[in-house]
C-alpha cells in the first residue's frame, strides 16, 4: 500500500505559520523552518507580555499618582493610606487619569483626604 501523506493539510499549516510570520526581516517571513521558530517564539513573547503589560500600566499610574500628590505635599504611600481610610473607591487607574489631566479635580480628592 502507499504510504499516505496528506499534503493538503501539510501545506495548509505552513501557509497558516508562515501567514503569521508575515512582516518579519529577512528569511523569518519565508522560510518554513526559520519562521516557525520564529512564530514560536514571538508567540510566547505575546503570551508573556499580556501578562507584564497589566504590571507596567499599575507601575506607570503609581508613579503619575506620586507625582500628583507630591504637588499638594504628600508621598504616594501617605496619600493611598488616606484614601483607602477614607474609604473613596477610586482605582489607580482613575486616580492617575485624574493627576495628569484633571488637576483641579486631583486636588480636590486630595483636599478630600487631608
Amino acid at each position: 500500500m502507499p504510504r499516505s501523506v496528506n499534503s493538503v493539510a501539510s501545506k495548509a499549516r505552513k501557509k497558516k505559520v508562515l501567514k503569521q510570520a508575515k512582516g518579519f526581516f529577512g528569511r523569518k517571513k519565508n522560510v518554513w523552518t526559520v519562521a516557525k521558530n520564529a512564530v514560536e517564539k514571538g508567540l510566547t513573547y505575546a503570551y508573556r507580555d499580556r501578562k507584564q503589560k497589566k504590571r507596567q500600566f499599575r507601575g506607570l499610574w503609581i508613579q503619575r499618582i506620586n507625582a500628583g500628590a507630591r504637588e499638594h505635599g504628600m508621598s504616594y504611600s501617605e496619600f493611598m493610606g488616606k484614601v483607602n481610610a477614607k474609604g473613596i473607591e477610586l482605582n489607580r487607574k482613575v486616580l492617575a487619569d485624574l493627576a495628569m489631566n484633571h488637576p483641579e479635580a486631583f486636588k480636590a480628592v486630595v483636599d478630600a483626604v487631608k
